[in-house]
């Protein structure tokens, strides 16, 4: 099969799946190509795949599929699909947050796209509701996994040393990009709430630009929270953690919620988006914008380390359940037979 995949820019998630995706499918004797720009391909490697800048998909002719990765690039498809009639599947994997005129723009050019593509897959459940609402032809769930973690380099000792931690302190570590959707001024929040407990001590690894507001208020209100920067080390931080902490207005199925799971770390996290179903009861959720619920959750957690034994295992087990990335490329495949002419 010759697929083409379409992404707009990305140097998270959504690059990250389909960076999984490629080399799988170049295994299983597809000829793939990567049409993207040049921000995404810096920062993914398609093993496999004939890379091409995002404005030369106006030249596609010969693709027997067409699979966008978020409706922007969607929108970049849906002219293609039109005028070669190539079989189009879109993948959504992030809702649209805001009531704003660039949330009414997105909101509408979801609509279009979801009607024009063959088949549309969401990350979660609640994005397969919202592609139906928006009148897609076809929706169902297409999961995206975890890439496999890769094992600590350093011991916990070492790297809480390098972090300046104290041996008996309880780390809190969240992942992600300083961006008003991963909600971060919940986390201030949160630490404000447990002051009182000097075992708890917060740290926060990536980059974005709330990073100043962040810095700011941290230094105002003499948090306990340490902005890390952008790392590349977050198997070794998950070995220094004792709970990771995921404060999201939403998430599909955030890679970091996965990532804290398979390494055995409790998590607490927003019951928000895909979360509850991609956690069961593998972790502790609370109501968006409840910092007194989570500081709770986090000083029973510090006060009793066999109850964070006990949600890491439940954690582990939740985690076996869900595909692999092996599973998950087949899962793609079978989606585009299901959309391909029937003379195939």
């Amino acid at each position: 099969m010759r697929i083409a995949l379409v992404l707009t820019a990305s140097t998270g998630g959504i690059g990250r799946h389909v960076a999984s995706l490629v080399p799988r499918f170049v295994a299983a004797g597809h000829r793939v190509r990567v049409y993207a720009p040049e921000t995404t391909t810096r920062t993914h490697e398609f093993a496999g795949a004939e890379v091409l800048p995002l404005n030369a998909l106006a030249r596609l002719r010969d693709a027997e599929m067409l699979h966008a990765h978020g409706y922007k690039a969607g929108g970049f498809a849906l002219p293609v699909h039109l005028i070669r009639r190539i079989p189009l599947v879109v993948t959504w994997h992030n809702a649209v947050l805001g009531l704003d005129r660039r949330a009414a723009a997105a909101r509408l050019l979801q609509r279009v796209v979801a009607r024009g593509a063959d088949l549309t897959l969401g990350a979660s459940s609640d994005l397969v509701q919202q592609a139906t609402w928006c009148g897609a032809r076809r929706a169902r769930l297409g999961p995206v996994a975890a890439p496999t973690l890769a094992p600590a380099s350093r011991g916990r000792a070492d790297v809480r040393a390098e972090l300046g931690i104290e041996t008996a302190d309880v780390v809190v570590l969240t992942v992600g990009r300083l961006a008003p959707q991963k909600n971060l001024g919940l986390l201030l929040d949160i630490a404000a709430d447990v002051r009182s407990d000097p075992r708890l001590s917060f740290v926060v690894a990536g980059d974005g630009p709330q990073q100043a507001e962040l810095e700011a208020r941290i230094a105002a209100e003499r948090s306990r929270v340490r902005l890390l920067g952008r790392r590349d080390d977050v198997p070794d931080l998950l070995a220094a953690a004792d709970v990771a902490l995921l404060t999201s207005t939403w998430e599909a199925r955030a890679l970091v919620a996965q990532e804290a799971l398979l390494a055995g770390v409790p998590l607490v996290a927003t019951r928000v988006g895909g979360i509850p179903e991609l956690v069961g009861d593998g972790a502790v959720l609370f109501r968006l914008g409840d910092a007194h619920a989570a500081g709770r959750a986090l000083r029973h957690l510090a006060d009793l380390p066999f109850l964070r034994a006990e949600l890491a295992a439940r954690g582990r087990a939740e985690a076996a359940t869900w595909p692999d990335e092996d599973d998950v490329a087949a899962d793609v495949l079978d989606a585009y037979r299901s959309v391909l002419p029937r003379e195939r």
